[in-house]
């Protein structure tokens, strides 16, 4: 795999949903195509993960214009690195969505929104052009709205519209960001940027422009205070779609932030601060969120709020060490959380219900099926060696190291909340005796044929099994991660490589 074929992930998605859009009434033609075209992406992906990672920096000037005139795209060890991640949760979300999702959103279209969903997050993550990643952007808030929206439940549209208005927000202030930018420089390639914004004179003008690029990521990314939209929409679609979202979405954002943040406007010591307390904040109201909710996905919906203040405290922190932590905190994120929502589609499928104070004697039924979904709650709260343990070790020695004790506290709190939370949630729909009611609720995953079941349960051992190689195989996850964070604090090697 050569520079040339860095579109490849996109250009895979988008013929996948074009292919699609010709199977329209013939669901089972769908769920096939969706599932396969989803395997070769993840080919491709570890491909060019694998190629990156030992051969360098690879880029691609579409069109052939030279940059930083034409559009580029740039795969670094961390853009691919986050399309293999999303390639992964893509095709654990696409297998359990055979199942988990009705024949009727199928009808209206679930598979192709889906596939240009997974192309947009792609575009985002390889283009080396600010201009072109709004266009990305923009391309993901499409596709998920509509899936976010697709059955038209009251629920939905109310949150969708929610979700909508934030993030057309965001997009209006990242898209002034964009064009004060290029007033100043002349110019819309990121490695270009990174040259002619550190010498210009007018710092006050520049720090605006980061302080807009800051709100409108923020937005995406769903920090404090800005982040009120998710967890009023994340827990209104089918788990498989909530699943991509809890995953995937808000970390796009975080992408952003990291990439912006340190090849364009790299903070000074007022913008760390300004992080730092961003993160604290994040990550006080994201777990005192979690703490009074009683429903599975909403809860699943604070502690995505709650733990991307383990990354931007990375940011924060700006350090080898932090930004290390931030990116192998990110890594188990995606993975976790995605797993999460759809650990809660399995739940629902086999009680009826999300709501904590419903549930019960979910171990008594299915004690393998509850053993593996303790693994992924003990990795998302960070029991060692499992994988959500290692990045907040890596965090706690930044904050030791830049005397960050407030950042230190901040995370220990979110931790132990979320410590307690998922030992409620095992102590309340696991151990806890079912609650007798009038109204019987039928077990429908019982019902299901074992090859559906199969479906259901496969993508939650996938995604279960990557995470323990992410916590028993920590040394690796650890030496990409460095890499990662050489390479975002030293962008020489990106501009070298985007501009030669």
């Amino acid at each position: 795999m050569t520079g040339n074929n860095i579109l490849l992930p996109v250009l895979a998605h988008m013929i996948a949903a074009i292919i699609l859009l010709f199977f329209w009434r013939n669901i089972q033609a769908k769920r096939i195509v969706s599932v396969v075209s989803n395997v070769v992406v993840l080919i491709i992906s570890f491909l060019l993960f694998r190629q990156v990672y030992n051969n360098g920096i690879q880029t691609m000037q579409a069109g052939n214009w030279p940059a930083p005139f034409g559009i580029t795209f740039v795969a670094d060890v961390f853009s691919s690195s986050m399309v293999l991640l999303t390639a992964i949760a893509g095709l654990a979300v696409s297998v359990f969505s055979t199942v988990g999702v009705s024949k009727a959103r199928m009808r209206y279209g679930y598979f192709p929104i889906l596939h240009f969903l997974l192309m947009g997050l792609n575009g985002a993550f390889l283009t080396g052009d600010i201009f072109n990643l709004y266009v990305w952007f923009e391309i993901i808030i499409i596709a998920s709205f509509v899936l976010l929206t697709l059955g038209g439940r009251k629920p939905q549209i109310q949150g969708g519209i929610k979700y909508v208005t934030m993030n057309l927000l965001a997009s209006v202030i990242f898209l002034t960001a964009i064009g004060i930018l290029y007033g100043l420089t002349g110019s819309l390639n990121m490695a270009d940027l990174s040259l002619k914004v550190a010498q210009l004179q007018n710092r006050g003008l520049v720090n605006v422009t980061a302080f807009l690029f800051l709100a409108g990521f923020g937005i995406k990314s769903a920090v404090f205070p800005l982040y009120y939209w998710l967890p009023s929409s994340y827990h209104t679609p089918p788990s498989a779609i909530a699943a991509i979202f809890g995953g995937l979405l808000t970390k796009v954002g975080v992408y952003a932030l990291l990439r912006v943040f340190t090849l364009i406007f790299v903070p000074d010591a007022f913008m760390q601060q300004v992080f730092l307390g961003i993160a604290v904040g994040t990550l006080i109201t994201g777990a005192f969120g979690v703490m009074v909710k009683t429903d599975i996905r909403k809860i699943f919906s604070y502690l995505i709020v709650c733990h991307i203040g383990f990354m931007i405290a990375g940011l924060g922190m700006y350090s080898m060490i932090a930004i290390t932590g931030a990116i192998f905190y990110l890594v188990h994120d995606i993975v976790v959380k995605t797993n999460l929502f759809l650990i809660s589609g399995l739940i629902f499928k086999i009680k009826g219900t999300v709501k904590v104070k419903e549930l019960g004697g979910l171990y008594s039924d299915y004690p393998r099926l509850s053993l593996l979904m303790a693994v992924v709650f003990f990795s998302l709260v960070g029991i060692p060696p499992l994988s959500g343990f290692w990045p907040k070790i890596l965090l706690f020695k930044a904050g030791l190291a830049t005397g960050s004790y407030v950042i230190i506290g901040a995370i220990l709190f979110a931790s132990f909340v979320t410590l307690y939370v998922m030992a409620r949630i095992w102590v309340e729909v696991f151990w806890k005796p079912q609650l007798k009611s009038d109204e019987v609720i039928t077990d429908v995953f019982a019902n299901l044929p074992l090859s559906n079941k199969l479906l259901l349960v496969g993508p939650v051992v996938f995604l279960a099994v990557i995470t323990i190689y992410i916590g028993l195989g920590a040394e690796q996850i650890m030496a990409i991660s460095s890499q990662i964070a050489n390479e975002l604090l030293h962008p020489a090697l990106y501009i070298k490589a985007v501009l030669g």
